[in-house]
């Protein structure tokens, strides 16, 4: 019946992502599901461990290393990935009648909304033809003063996949805008306000002086990507039932071309000099405003090969060889003339004469790849990639993983192993940059890291622990002066998480503990012990109405810490007090009813219970005791 297919509908229906750059298809979910449907409101816990300047949509960046994204060419959209849509997030829709998902929370008081609009749309044409559509409309105020974030991103997509020819595409556009407040200016503000005004204890959050009031960034990054492929195989008979057969065709070849271009901008604008004088110790061609301006562009285009896993029943993996050639061009902030409004610009470094305010490379990598998806028991894959031309001319590429599967005490447990070896060319950007605030011009070698990890699901005691370890050689980061450093030496990561969930009768508590071991924390600081625990009820009421209501919280302990450098989006190595040791908690109501969505949720319920150390970095406060909410309703049209 009509009405039943509706309730159905994203059961049914399936998810993919793409494995660039040859297109094959990644499983994955359709976000219905009610379990911590709530966390996407909280700024500081979109991980379990998260760093963050305090607003939602702000800059931000996982403290779990072996999580941590690499940087990719352009660095200024690295610690923006968590709320934009990129390639690797990009999900296709297999849906039998139209689906749109859509989501709006929001929270705080006039001085402090904070407002989220989301929704995916997804329909097919027929079995093989199907469109898609996204739009994400993110605006916070924040809790304090000039750390506002507006961000509007969209896009499309559509595939066809027929017997011999397919097709699939995107085009997803990050529209990002940060108001910096560079941190408030006395962390007493927080912790101990009676301090600064003369006995009076309390201070609204909106009321506390900033290092800056007219800064802020802006991030474009633009995608579109296609995929054309054809398959040459053969017709086979396949038996419906006693009496009746059909043709299917089974591809054993595919021939893929692919496209990929890529284009990201990002503006800094500062409009007071007096505050500007105090954050930035140099200041190089305007001392009245900074008005920087870097954009990148890459088109690359993937010519590949595949033998398909499973045309005929001994062949039990697949086998591809590729090549990708890949044009970059940069643009940066050029100065038509020096304005020394006050006399303090700061002398040009002696090599600036020699830099270039435009710049493009030529690449071309080949690879290949193995893998086996199909299997009760063992699933593998594993590729190689070489650089051939240009700066990345030796770069190397080693991946493997493996997951196995197998019954014990009548259910099944997964073992899953992976291993990856990187020799890698930096990105232009962090050997060449020019702003009015900062100039480097390096030299930095290859990047070398080798990652080794492993992980353990056990059903039925809902156990899984994951462990990884990493050594990294010249590893590049920002010092307390947000300038690049290469450093000399091996530094190694070890990491081991437990996730553990308790079950009895509607009572729950799930726990996750993650330990990390750094041998170079002065390098690579990192929070030794990190737990996240959720207490909860869940429970059906009114026999329609699935209920979960529970304190969650997140904790880590005191570690070096980081600042952060507006001007560049990055964040550094900081010379200040250490942070962590205090846990960040919210209470919480969430329902489904049917199709439908919401929460009630208090975040940051213990506010001012165990001290008000509640800072993520030096000068960047979390976010004060707040109460918010959210509805989602999946509609099946």
């Amino acid at each position: 019946e009509p009405k039943t297919e509706k309730q159905d509908t994203v059961k049914r229906s399936s998810a993919w992502t793409l494995n660039f750059p040859l297109g094959e298809h990644v499983p994955s979910t359709i976000d219905t599901l009610l379990y911590n449907y709530q966390r996407q409101a909280i700024p500081s816990m979109q991980t379990d461990e998260f760093l963050t300047t305090g607003n939602l949509g702000a800059p931000s960046l996982t403290l779990t290393f072996a999580d941590r994204p690499e940087r990719g060419a352009f660095f200024f959209d690295r610690n923006l990935q968590t709320w934009m849509q990129t390639g690797r997030t990009q999900k296709f829709y297999n849906v039998y009648i139209p689906m749109t998902l859509a989501s709006y929370n929001f929270g705080g008081n006039r001085e402090s909304n904070q407002d989220r609009l989301r929704a995916v749309f997804a329909g097919n044409v027929n079995r093989r033809i199907g469109i898609g559509a996204h739009i994400d409309y993110l605006y916070s105020k924040g809790a304090y003063n000039y750390q506002a974030v507006k961000d509007y991103i969209y896009g499309f997509s559509g595939y066809y996949l027929g017997d011999r020819y397919e097709f699939q595409g995107f085009w997803d556009q990050n529209n990002m805008l940060n108001k910096e407040n560079g941190g408030i200016t006395n962390d007493l503000y927080i912790t101990d306000p009676a301090v600064l005004q003369g006995g009076v204890d309390k201070i609204e959050p909106k009321a506390i002086p900033t290092n800056l009031t007219t800064a802020q960034s802006r991030l474009h990054a633009s995608q579109f990507y296609m995929n054309h492929a054809y398959k040459i195989g053969y017709w086979q008979d396949e038996v419906v039932n006693d009496t009746l057969t059909r043709q299917i065709y089974i591809p054993v070849v595919k021939f893929v071309y692919a496209m990929d271009w890529k284009r990201g901008r990002h503006n800094f604008l500062n409009l007071q000099a007096t505050e500007a004088q105090k954050f930035w110790c140099n200041t190089y061609f305007n001392d009245s405003e900074t008005r920087d301006r870097t954009t990148y562009s890459a088109l690359s285009n993937t010519v590949g090969i595949q033998m398909l896993e499973g045309f005929k029943p001994w062949v039990k993996f697949g086998l591809s060889a590729y090549l990708t050639y890949e044009n970059r061009r940069y643009t940066q902030f050029k100065a038509d003339s020096l304005t020394d409004a006050s006399g303090t610009l700061t002398p040009l470094p002696e090599f600036y004469g020699s830099m270039k305010h435009k710049a493009s490379q030529n690449l071309l990598w080949a690879g290949g790849r193995i893998d086996k998806s199909n299997g009760k028991h063992l699933t593998y894959a594993a590729e190689a990639k070489f650089g051939i031309m240009g700066d990345v001319a030796a770069d190397l590429l080693l991946s493997g993983e493996a997951t196995g599967r197998f019954r014990l005490f009548g259910d099944t447990v997964m073992i899953g192993a992976k291993v990856s070896f990187r020799n890698e060319e930096p990105g232009y950007l962090l050997n060449h940059y020019i702003s009015n605030h900062f100039i480097w011009d390096n030299d930095f070698g290859k990047k070398r890291s080798l990652d080794i990890g492993g992980s353990l699901t056990i059903p039925w005691t809902n156990t899984r622990l994951d462990i990884a370890f990493s050594n990294v050689q010249n590893l590049i980061y920002f010092d307390s002066v947000s300038m690049p450093r290469q450093a000399g030496k091996s530094i190694h990561v070890f990491m081991a998480r437990l996730h553990q969930e308790l079950h009895f009768g509607i009572w729950n508590w799930n726990n996750t503990l993650t330990y990390q071991a750094c041998t170079d924390q002065n390098t690579l600081p990192l929070p030794a012990l990190s737990i996240y625990s959720n207490m909860y009820l869940s429970f059906r009421a009114f026999r329609v109405l699935q209920m979960q209501i529970g304190v969650d919280c997140d904790y880590y302990t005191r570690y070096n810490g980081y600042s952060y450098q507006p001007a560049t989006t990055v964040f550094t190595l900081q010379n200040g007090p250490k942070v962590g040791n205090y846990a960040f908690c919210n209470a919480y109501i969430t329902a489904k009813l049917y199709r439908t969505r919401f929460f009630v949720l208090w975040s940051h319920v213990n506010q001012g219970w165990f001290g008000n150390n509640y800072f993520a970095m030096p000068g960047y406060p979390l976010n004060p005791r707040r109460l918010q909410f959210g509805l989602s309703v999946d509609f099946a049209n």
